[in-house]
């Protein structure tokens, strides 16, 4: 293929010991990764070697201990909002980017946490706003049923504009600290946000300077009717499912075109599916480290993933090897992600087990597994074919996976000029190619 001007945005999603679900049984994988500060040390390292973006930590806040799920690597990890100040130490250019949900938190805290993190890393902070799509969360935060879908979305809409406006308390000038005069802010560049609301009263200021790139960066990661609307009034990278390159395409023209009905500039509005990663020295060798994988997938654990994906709906006392039965909607789940397995299913006449195995890698991802050149193939034809601004690259096994990519991709990637061979900036912001964003003219003014 040609090569292009443009350039590809990369992120590395970092999940514990790999996506895959059976990666932890691996004999060449930490089986205890997901809570070892070193282990992220070398991945995070890895990836700025090879220019990533960023990477990007997921996150929920109660434990797996579902139906199957001691089967599973995904019941311990840590919170990502202390993971990432210390990999913010021990990098220099790659972008930190975590999920903190808006159902379970308040505004104020997640300001104040991203806030910090971004000046503590010189720029380089990202927050993947989310609403919870884990029931189990609800009984954590002194409720006893789970917000419904449109509940959750008419939260996360308020919890946006309290965090934007509060990353807005201070000009990059306001904390003057002159000696001389004894001044040491200067008010008369303070807003104060005063904010009352359907879900939040918070006053505010913020206590955190505003940071080199103005504020963190807006992940969104929703594909349902409401998820799109969310992102695009508010996000400056959307996260997003998809296995075939016309339902990327699709999306990607429908969330551009919703910025622009929004006043935005559709290209300060990045899209990068996920990419879910099986990549070798040859075709035969990656299709072999996938088929050792698939048949380490306990269908114990199978099933209770893909019950999860479907919505939290128990799958057990249906046949595996019958069809997926006919589900209600979602209210409580990931609705988006229920309609493209769901849809998936139909479309190739999957049984419930088939299922499972389908996604065991890339939970509804599009998936490749080859040989550099067979994956940059594919990269690059959803790059230039408009399904994605980037990825979201998704090892199936780690450290492995991404350090295979990192040698065998980047440099393929690289030498078909798609993607950067250094860093040309220092923020998060600066890697995305998006503006820097102006103080919101909603604060009022006012010194204390």
């Amino acid at each position: 293929m040609t090569a292009s001007t443009r350039q590809m945005h990369l992120g590395a999603f970092l999940m514990e010991t790999g996506h895959h679900v059976a990666a932890w049984r691996l004999p060449s994988v930490q089986a205890d990764a997901g809570t070892d500060l070193r282990a992220y040390t070398t991945l995070a390292q890895t990836a700025e070697r090879a220019c990533f973006d960023a990477v990007f930590l997921a996150d929920n806040v109660a434990a797996n201990v579902a139906p199957g799920a001691d089967r599973a690597p995904r019941s311990d990890r840590l919170d990502p909002m202390i993971l990432l100040p210390a990999l913010a130490a021990l990098t220099e250019r790659i972008g930190l980017v975590a999920t903190v949900t808006t159902t379970y938190n308040e505004p104020y805290h997640v300001a104040r946490k991203f806030g910090s993190l971004d000046v503590l890393s010189g720029g380089r902070a990202g927050w993947n706003l989310v609403t919870s799509d884990n029931a189990a969360e609800a009984q954590n935060f002194g409720r006893a049923e789970h917000m419904g879908h449109a509940q959750r979305y008419d939260r996360a809409h308020e919890f946006y504009r309290v965090v934007a406006g509060l990353w807005d308390s201070w000009d990059e000038s306001s904390f003057v600290r002159d000696k001389a005069s004894g001044v040491y802010y200067d008010a008369a560049t303070l807003s104060v946000l005063h904010h009352r609301g359907k879900h939040f009263s918070v006053a505010g200021p913020l206590n955190v300077p505003r940071s080199p790139q103005g504020r963190p960066v807006v992940v969104q990661a929703g594909s349902s009717e409401a998820g799109r609307t969310l992102a695009a009034r508010t996000a400056d990278v959307v996260f997003t499912a998809h296995t075939e390159l016309a339902s990327a395409q699709t999306f990607y023209s429908d969330m551009k075109a919703r910025a622009v009905v929004a006043g935005r500039d559709p290209d300060q509005l990045k899209i990068m599916p996920g990419i879910s990663v099986i990549v070798a020295r040859t075709d035969s060798e990656a299709q072999e480290r996938f088929e050792e994988l698939q048949s380490l997938v306990d269908p114990v654990a199978g099933l209770a993933m893909l019950s999860r994906m479907l919505g939290n709906f128990d799958l057990s006392r249906y046949p595996l090897d019958g069809p997926l039965p006919d589900l209600p909607v979602t209210d409580s789940g990931q609705r988006s992600r229920q309609v493209l397995l769901t849809s998936l299913a139909g479309a190739e006449r999957l049984t419930i087990r088939q299922l499972y195995l389908r996604i065991a890698a890339g939970r509804g991802h599009h998936m490749v597994v080859g040989s550099a050149e067979r994956v940059a193939d594919a990269m690059q034809q959803w790059f230039e074919s408009g399904a994605a601004d980037g990825f979201n690259v998704m090892p199936a096994d780690l450290p492995d996976g991404l350090t295979r990519f990192c040698e065998l991709v980047v440099p393929k990637l690289q030498q078909r000029g798609l993607f950067r061979t250094r860093y040309t900036g220092t923020t998060l912001r600066d890697h995305l190619g998006l503006r820097k964003p102006a103080r919101l003219a909603t604060a009022l003014q006012n010194g204390v």
